[in-house]
């Protein structure tokens, strides 16, 4: 799932047409579309997001709350600070990417790669 999609989905099940939601967050509609459409990259500002969580009514600490940001991050082509800052998962990257692109990792690096995940 990408960014737009995501907020999308949620501004509709807090039922926000596409122009009161622009309204509140004073953004443009036309321009708000084409992120959700994934025509143009999400906003970096934290403050934005920070607003449309609070419009989308996304509890800050709970999954959702932390995806928006995740993937504001990862639409502009960031990884998410969480992983620069847990070394063992950034060392874990080239295994994860590998393996997302279809290749084999090997038992133990697929294991590693298993408890990482499962620490989290």
């Amino acid at each position: 799932m990408k960014f737009g999609e995501f907020v999308k989905n949620k501004r509709l099940e807090v039922d926000l047409s596409l122009r009161k939601f622009c309204e509140k967050i004073e953004f443009d509609p036309s321009n708000w579309s084409k992120i959700e459409r994934a025509r143009m990259p999400a906003p970096a500002k934290r403050e934005l997001l920070e607003k449309i969580a609070n419009l989308l009514e996304l509890r800050p600490g709970s999954d959702d709350y932390y995806d928006l940001f995740n993937f504001a991050e990862m639409d502009r082509g960031i990884i998410p600070q969480e992983v620069y800052s847990d070394e063992e998962m950034l060392n874990a990257l080239p295994v994860f990417f590998r393996t997302a692109k279809g290749g084999k990792p090997t038992e133990e690096e697929l294991h590693n790669l298993i408890e990482i995940l499962k620490k989290r």
